[in-house]
C-alpha cells in the first residue's frame, strides 16, 4: 500500500409548518368589519344594500346558526392585542422544527446507507488471535524468513540489481499474503460454513458508481498527505533515501517497474482488503456500530503501514474503502479502489 502526496512525497430538510388557527381569547363575532388598525370604524348606512339591509360576513365557517333578525349597523370595537394573535399553533400534533428529532433521522439515513451489522459467529478472542498472528507473520516473513532464505542461497538484497530487488519484493509480498490467508482459513475453520455475506467476491451489483465516487476522493487523500507531512515533518537530521521502487523508476528499468506495479496494484490490495475489510471490519460490528467499525479498522489499516507521516491519508482512504465495502458486502469494489489508488501513486512517482 502506497500513500504519497502529489507534490514531493509522495459525498431531508424539514420545513416547519405554521398553522394559523382561529384567534383565541375573545368572543366569536357574527358580524365582522375588516380593518387594519385597532381604531373605531362605523359602517355607514349608505354602504349597506337597502334591499337586503343585512350584512352577513361570516368569519367562522363552522357557525351553523345565524340570527333571523336583521342586524343593525353596529360599531365594531374589538381591539386586537398582540397576545391574542398566535402565529404558531400550540397543538402538539403539529410538526415543528425540532433539531433533536432531525439529527437522529439524519443519523439513521447515514447508517442505512452504509449497511447493517454482520452475523459474527466468533468472539473477540478470535479477532485478537487472527490479527496478532497476521501481524507476527507479516513481520517475520518480511524481516527474517525471506532475507534469510536469500542469504543461504548466496544472495543479498543490497547487492541485487533493480530487477532482482523487484522480484525480491514480489516474492515477499506474495508470501505474506498467502500466510495471512492461511491464518484466516485455520482460525475460522471451526466456524464453517460461514454466513453467505462473508468474504464475498462478485461482479454483480451496483457498486461501480461507488468506486467512481471513491476515485473522486483521491485529490483529498493527497491533500491530507501533504497536511500530515506539514504536521509531522521529517526531521532534518533524518537521512532521506530513495526506496527500491523509486530507484527502479528513476533507472527506468521496464521489467523492475512491471514487477513493482504487480506488487502495489495487485498483490497488496488483495490481501490487505481480505484482512482489514474482509475480516476485521465485519468482525468488529459484533461489538460496535458499523460506522465505528469502519473507523477502527481504518486506523488499524493505517498503523499496519508503519509510517506516521502517512497516518491521516491512510485512515481516510481506509474509511472510503470501508464504506464502499459495507454498502456492497463485496470485497471486489474495495480491492479495485485500493488498486486504483496504488496505481495512481505509482504513476505519480514516474513523473
Amino acid at each position: 500500500m502506497l500513500c504519497t502526496s502529489s507534490s514531493s512525497s509522495s459525498s431531508h430538510s424539514l420545513f416547519a409548518r405554521h398553522s394559523f388557527l382561529p384567534i383565541k381569547g375573545f368572543p366569536r363575532p357574527s358580524i365582522l368589519s375588516l380593518r387594519p388598525f385597532p381604531t373605531h370604524f362605523r359602517i355607514p348606512n349608505s354602504h349597506i344594500n337597502p334591499s337586503n339591509n343585512k350584512l352577513s360576513i361570516l368569519c367562522f365557517r363552522h357557525e351553523e346558526h345565524h340570527s333571523s333578525e336583521t342586524p343593525k349597523p353596529e360599531i365594531i370595537d374589538h381591539f386586537l392585542h398582540e397576545d391574542l394573535v398566535q402565529f404558531e399553533s400550540e397543538d402538539p400534533n403539529v410538526t415543528k422544527r425540532d433539531w433533536k428529532s432531525i439529527l437522529p433521522k439524519a443519523s439513521n439515513e447515514v447508517v442505512n446507507g452504509i449497511g447493517n451489522r454482520w452475523v459474527v459467529p466468533w468472539t473477540a478472542m478470535t479477532i485478537l488471535q487472527v490479527m496478532l498472528l497476521w501481524t507476527s507473520a507479516f513481520w517475520f516473513i518480511g524481516s527474517w524468513m525471506i532475507p534469510f532464505a536469500a542469504h543461504i542461497t548466496g544472495f543479498s538484497k543490497d547487492s541485487l540489481t533493480f530487477r532482482g530487488q523487484a522480484l525480491f519484493s514480489l516474492v515477499t509480498d506474495v508470501t505474506e499474503g498467502l500466510a495471512g490467508i492461511a491464518i484466516l482459513v485455520r482460525c475460522l475453520s471451526r466456524f464453517r460454513p460461514l454466513p453467505p455475506d462473508w468474504f464475498k467476491f462478485s461482479l454483480k451489483g451496483k457498486w461501480q458508481l461507488d468506486v467512481i465516487m471513491g476515485c473522486l476522493m483521491f485529490p483529498l487523500v493527497n491533500r491530507l498527505s501533504q497536511f500530515n507531512l506539514d504536521l509531522l515533518p521529517i526531521l532534518p537530521s533524518t537521512q532521506i533515501t530513495l526506496s527500491s521502487v523509486e530507484q527502479s523508476i528513476k533507472a527506468r528499468d521496464p521489467v523492475a517497474m512491471l514487477l513493482y506495479a504487480i506488487v502495489v496494484s495487485v498483490c497488496a490490495p488483495v490481501w490487505e482488503e481480505i484482512v482489514f475489510r474482509g475480516f476485521l471490519l465485519p468482525s468488529l460490528t459484533k461489538y460496535m456500530p458499523v460506522w465505528c467499525a469502519i473507523l477502527v479498522s481504518s486506523v488499524a489499516f493505517a498503523l499496519a503501514h508503519f509510517n506516521i507521516q502517512r497516518m491521516l491519508p491512510l485512515i481516510f482512504l481506509g474509511m472510503v474503502m470501508g464504506v464502499i465495502f459495507t454498502r456492497s458486502r463485496n470485497l471486489l469494489p474495495s480491492m479495485l479502489l485500493h488498486s486504483l489508488w496504488n496505481g495512481f501513486v505509482f504513476l505519480d512517482l514516474m513523473k
